[in-house]
C-alpha cells in the first residue's frame, strides 16, 4: 500500500515537471498546403507542386501542430480538404491557409480553381471552382489568427476560352482586391490586384522562394516577414511583380515561430548611474536651460565637466549667431551711407566698423567650432569608454542607454543594425520630428547669413527657407558656377558660401545709383540730360513752339454785342476830304475786307455812308 502511495507521489511529480518544461507560448498551429499543377484541360503549370511542398516542409520544420499538403485536386477533393481543416481550425489558435494553382477573378470575386475544372461559360465558375470566402469561412474559427497566401496570380487560359453569357460581366487579369470582414485576419497574394505573378526559372516561383526564406523565422513579425518578402520579390523579377497584404493587425508583434526566450543578463549597479541619466537627458533638449539645472543639482565630477563643454558650444554658437547679425547690420549701414553720397568721415567709420564686425564674426566661428570640436572629442571619449566597460561585462542594454542621449554618436552605432522594415517602418517620433525641423531651421539660418555676407541675400535671416532664400541661391548658382538645389538649405551649400572669401553677387543699387567698385554712387546727369528709368541719362529735347488761335478771350466779330461795335464819326469825310484836298500821294483805300494804297494816278471820292457795317464810303476814281 506504501509502495503505491510513493508510486502515485513520484507520478504527479513528473507530470508536473513535464508540463513545467513546456513552452510558454505553446499554441495550437494548423495549415493546409495545397498545390494544383496538373490540370486537365489546360497547359501544365511546373512550380505550384513545388511551391507546395517547399511551403509544407518549412511549416513543418517550424513545428506546426497540423501540415495538411494536398497536390493536385479535383473539385471534390478540394471541397472535402477544406471541410476537413475547417473541423482543424475550430480549436486551433493560428490557422494557416497557402494555395498555389490557378485563380481567377470574375465580377470582383475570386475564385480559386481545382484541376479538373473546364469553365466553358463564365457561369461555370459557381459550379467549378471555390470562391476565396469560402477558404475564409474554412478558418475563421481560429481563435488569435487567420491567414490566406495565395500564390494563383498568373496569366489565366480559362479566361482566353471561356465564354461571356452577359456581355457586362467583368473578367479581369489577376486576381481583386479584398479586404477581410474578420479582425486579425490577413490574406497574402503572390501580385497587387489586377496584377500577374512570374513562375521563374527556377524549381520554385520568386514569391514561394521568399516566403520559404522568411515566413517561419523566429520572433519575426508577420507583418515584416511579408515586407522582406516583398522586398525579395521586387529584386528578383526586376521590380515587375509586387507581392501584396490585405488586412490589418493588433499593435503587439506577431509571429508564426515564437522566439525562444533568453534571460536578460543582470546589469552590475553603478554608482553614477542616475547623474549619468540626468546628464544623457540634458544633452538630449540641448538647451541652456537644461545643462544649468543638471548642473546646478551635479556641479562637480566627470558629467558636469561634460555638461560646461556642452554649454560652451551652445554660448558659442550665440554669439557666432550675434556676430553674424551685427556683420550684417554694419554692411546694411556701409551701403546705405554710401548710395546716399554722405561724407567721406562717415564713410570711412562705417567701413572700419564693417571691418571689425567681421573680425568678430570670423572669431566668433572659430570659437564656436573650437568648442563644438572640444565637446565631439569628450562625448566620443565617454562613449568609447562607457562602450569598453559595457563590452568586458557583456551588457548590451547599457550600452545603448549610454549612447542614447547624443545623437551624433548613436547614428554610426545603429547604422549597421537598422532593418529594412519595407513598407512597414514605424513612424517617426514626435521628438525626432521636430529636432529635425529644428536642424533644417539652423542650417537654413546660417546659409541665410553667408549668403548675405557674400552679397546675394538681402532679406531677414529667420531660419525660413522661403522663395526669396530660394531665389538668393540661385542667384549664388550663378555667379559662383556651382549647381545647388536652390529649394533646399544644405551643408554642402553652406561650406561652398563660407569657402567664397568676398563678395559673389553683385552689388544692386536703388534708382539714382549706380555700382562703384563694392559701394553705390549717386548718378549725375549733364545739363540738359535727365534721369530715364532705366537708371540711364537721357539728353532733354525741346518742345517746338505751335501758333494756336485763342478763341476763349476774344470772341468772334459777330457774337459781339451792338455796344462795342464802332460807329462812324462825322469827321471820316473831313478826314477825307483834307487828303484828298492835299493832292499828294500815299492815299489809302479801304473796303470791308482790308486797306490798302491809292494807285498811282487815282483819287478818292467820298460817295456817302462809310464805317463799319459795309457802307460804300470813299471810292477810289481813276482816268
Amino acid at each position: 500500500m506504501r509502495l503505491h502511495r510513493h508510486l502515485r507521489v513520484c507520478l504527479l511529480l513528473a507530470a508536473s515537471l513535464f508540463l513545467a518544461c513546456q513552452p510558454a507560448w505553446a499554441t495550437k498551429r494548423v495549415a493546409l498546403v495545397i498545390g494544383n499543377s496538373s490540370y486537365q484541360n489546360v497547359p501544365l503549370l511546373p512550380n505550384p507542386a513545388n511551391d507546395a511542398a517547399a511551403i509544407a516542409a518549412t511549416l513543418k520544420g517550424a513545428g506546426f501542430d497540423v501540415v495538411d499538403s494536398r497536390l493536385n485536386l479535383a473539385a471534390s477533393d478540394m471541397r472535402r480538404a477544406l471541410r476537413d481543416f475547417a473541423d482543424q481550425a475550430r480549436d486551433a489558435d493560428i490557422a494557416l491557409v497557402y494555395y498555389a494553382g490557378h485563380g481567377i477573378e470574375i465580377d470582383g470575386t475570386n475564385y480559386l480553381i481545382p484541376t479538373d475544372a473546364k469553365l466553358e461559360r463564365d457561369t461555370d465558375i459557381y459550379d467549378e471552382a471555390f470562391s476565396l470566402d469560402r477558404v475564409l469561412l474554412a478558418i475563421e474559427p481560429a481563435r488569435q489568427l487567420r491567414v490566406v497566401i495565395v500564390d494563383a496570380c498568373r496569366n489565366n487560359p480559362f479566361a482566353d476560352t471561356m465564354k461571356r453569357t452577359v456581355a457586362s460581366r467583368s473578367i479581369s487579369r489577376g486576381l481583386a482586391r479584398v479586404e477581410p470582414t474578420v479582425s486579425n485576419t490577413l490574406i497574402a497574394f503572390a501580385a497587387k490586384a489586377g496584377l500577374t505573378a512570374l513562375d521563374g526559372n527556377s524549381k520554385n516561383s520568386p514569391y514561394a522562394t521568399a516566403l520559404v526564406k522568411y515566413i517561419a523565422k523566429p520572433g519575426l513579425d508577420l507583418r515584416r516577414a511579408f515586407g522582406f518578402v516583398r522586398d525579395d520579390v521586387l529584386q528578383a523579377t526586376g521590380n515587375r511583380q509586387e507581392p501584396y497584404v490585405y488586412g490589418s493587425l493588433g499593435g503587439e508583434d506577431v509571429a508564426l515561430v515564437p522566439a525562444p526566450k533568453t534571460e536578460e543578463p543582470t546589469q552590475a549597479a553603478n554608482p553614477q548611474s542616475e547623474i549619468r541619466r540626468d546628464y544623457e537627458l540634458a544633452l538630449q533638449l540641448r538647451n541652456k536651460a537644461a545643462l544649468n539645472a543638471f548642473l546646478s543639482q551635479h556641479p562637480d565630477g566627470y558629467y558636469a565637466d561634460l555638461a560646461k563643454l556642452q554649454l560652451n558650444q551652445l554660448e558659442a554658437e550665440d554669439a557666432r549667431v550675434a556676430a553674424i547679425e551685427k556683420a550684417r547690420q554694419a554692411e546694411q549701414q556701409q551701403a546705405r551711407l554710401t548710395s546716399q553720397n554722405t561724407q567721406q568721415a562717415d564713410r570711412e567709420k562705417a567701413a572700419a566698423d564693417l571691418k571689425a564686425a567681421e573680425d568678430a564674426r570670423i572669431a566668433a566661428e572659430k570659437a564656436k567650432q573650437a568648442a563644438q570640436d572640444q565637446a565631439a572629442e569628450a562625448e566620443r571619449k565617454r562613449t568609447d569608454s562607457e562602450t569598453a566597460m559595457a563590452a568586458l561585462s557583456g551588457n548590451k542594454p547599457a550600452v545603448e542607454n549610454t549612447v542614447a542621449g547624443n545623437p551624433e554618436t548613436v547614428a554610426p552605432v545603429q547604422a549597421d543594425k537598422a532593418p529594412n522594415l519595407a513598407a512597414l517602418s514605424p513612424e517617426p517620433r514626435p521628438t525626432d520630428v521636430a529636432k529635425t525641423d529644428a536642424d533644417k531651421s539652423d542650417i537654413a539660418k546660417s546659409v541665410q547669413s553667408e549668403l548675405s555676407r557674400v552679397g546675394c541675400f538681402t532679406g531677414a535671416i529667420d531660419g525660413q527657407w522661403n522663395a526669396a532664400s530660394q531665389r538668393s541661391l540661385a542667384l549664388f548658382n550663378r555667379h559662383a558656377g556651382t549647381k545647388f538645389d536652390a529649394k533646399l538649405a544644405s551643408l554642402d551649400a553652406l561650406d561652398a558660401i563660407k569657402l567664397k572669401p568676398s563678395r559673389v553677387c553683385p552689388l544692386i543699387c536703388d534708382h539714382g545709383y549706380k555700382a562703384d567698385g563694392g559701394q553705390c554712387v549717386k548718378i549725375t546727369c549733364a545739363e540738359g540730360s535727365f534721369l530715364n528709368d532705366d537708371n540711364e541719362c537721357e539728353k532733354r529735347r525741346g518742345k517746338k513752339p505751335v501758333a494756336k488761335r485763342n478763341t476763349d478771350e476774344r470772341p468772334l466779330r459777330a457774337d459781339r454785342p451792338a455796344r462795342e461795335r464802332r460807329e462812324p464819326t462825322v469827321d471820316a469825310p473831313r478826314r477825307q476830304a483834307t487828303a484828298r484836298s492835299g493832292g499828294s500821294t500815299g492815299q489809302i483805300v479801304c473796303d470791308q475786307y482790308l486797306c490798302r494804297q491809292v494807285r498811282s494816278g487815282c483819287h478818292l471820292e467820298y460817295r456817302g455812308g462809310g464805317g463799319p457795317g459795309g457802307n460804300t464810303g470813299n471810292v477810289e476814281v481813276c482816268h
